[in-house]
């Protein structure tokens, strides 16, 4: 019996990173809507905090880096948010690297949304 729950707690456990390897490559969901001269972009990040979020936009790539601390607070059985995102998306419009417009990123209640003109470049911060 011993050597069973064994074998069986450590397939779970494997079975656990795997799919929260594939989270993290897959998350997060994004929408993009175009709105007047505008790209909303929707990003859903719950359990991050806004200081641990970074934005970037090079080129036609947004480029989104968050990472969570580890909450210590008992032994789980299953754990699939990530802990980890880094993730690139190709923007649907043209970007010029010459101008610096003005963007806007706000986090509220776990969704990030981002206000970004159809020519922009450089860092974001987010409010």
């Amino acid at each position: 019996m011993g050597f069973g729950y064994y074998m069986v707690k450590e397939i779970i456990r494997e079975i656990g990173n795997k799919s929260r390897e594939f989270y993290e490559f897959v998350l997060p969901p994004v929408d993009m809507v175009l709105q007047n001269d505008n790209l909303i972009v929707k990003i859903d990040m719950p359990g991050f905090n806004k200081k641990d979020i970074k934005l970037k936009i090079h080129g036609h790539i947004l480029s989104i880096n968050a990472k969570r601390e580890e909450d210590d607070d008992g032994t789980y059985v299953w754990r699939q948010r990530p802990r980890i995102i880094d993730k690139k998306i190709r923007l649907p419009i043209h970007m010029k690297h010459d101008e610096e417009l003005f963007m806007s990123a706000k986090y509220n209640d776990g969704v990030l949304v981002l206000t970004i003109p159809a020519n922009t470049g450089k860092n974001i911060t987010i409010e």
